[in-house]
């Protein structure tokens, strides 16, 4: 089961977060996603844990509590949408003149 884990601090690793889930059972994997441009956290984390039930007994052990300084989100996962979409940073203005009648900034008006 895939568990997520937030509100992270900035100082959390793989292995800090491993060790805080080690006492609810076994642990498949646990990362802290890192942010690919600048290398730091983004404050939030994966553990996967392969015993449903023990996972579950994490959720309840874990959320809520303090982890290296802040009070930590714990719940299952959700799903990655289907087909890799991505979320949109949103905007999708990529410069040039919009023809809304206003000032883009270049060239001249016409005053009539």
């Amino acid at each position: 089961m895939n568990l997520y884990v937030g509100n992270l601090s900035f100082k959390t690793t793989d292995a800090s977060l491993k060790d805080a889930f080690q006492a609810h059972g076994q642990i498949e994997s646990a990362r802290v996603v890192m942010d690919r441009d600048t290398g730091s956290s983004k404050g939030f984390g994966f553990v996967e844990m392969p015993n449903r039930e023990e996972a579950m007994a994490a959720v309840s052990a874990l959320n809520g509590t303090d982890l290296e300084g802040r009070s930590i989100n714990v719940n299952e996962a959700r799903p990655k949408p289907e087909g890799g979409e991505r979320r949109s940073s949103g905007g999708g203005f990529s410069g040039g003149n919009r023809g809304s009648g206003g000032f883009s900034g270049g060239g001249s008006r016409r005053s009539y």
